[in-house]
């Protein structure tokens, strides 16, 4: 079992910033690749990033590309989310999973965290 909690979100002006960040516990977490997904309301949950266990490797959704830094610290067992230049189309809950394999597919992620709430003013 992997136990997963984000931490970080907030409410935030047109164009700032916010770092998530998510801390896990249980099962060694190097060997996971780790995942940010977001849900707003009414929406599905939708990915946004992912990077693999040794962090050689990260992808991005393409609405968040250029904007959004995923990156861990497997040192302390978490990972990170950097948004910069926020919109409010980015409002959401934002949640971390973990999962074995590399995936941007939310139903193949195995753990999950709680949620951060995200809003985004205008």
């Amino acid at each position: 079992q992997v136990q997963l909690v984000e931490s970080g979100g907030g409410l935030v002006q047109a164009g700032g910033s916010l770092r998530l960040s998510c801390a896990a516990s249980g099962r060694t977490f190097s060997v996971y690749t780790m995942g940010w997904f977001r849900q707003a309301p009414g929406k599905e949950r939708e990915f946004v990033a992912g990077i693999s266990w040794s962090g050689a490797n990260t992808y991005y959704a393409d609405s968040v590309k250029g904007r959004f830094t995923i990156s861990r610290d497997n040192a302390k067992n978490t990972v990170y989310l950097q948004m910069n230049s926020l919109k409010p189309e980015d409002t959401a809950v934002y949640f971390c999973a973990a999962d074995l394999s590399i995936t941007t597919v939310s139903e193949e992620y195995d753990y999950w965290g709680q949620g951060t709430q995200v809003t985004v003013s205008s």
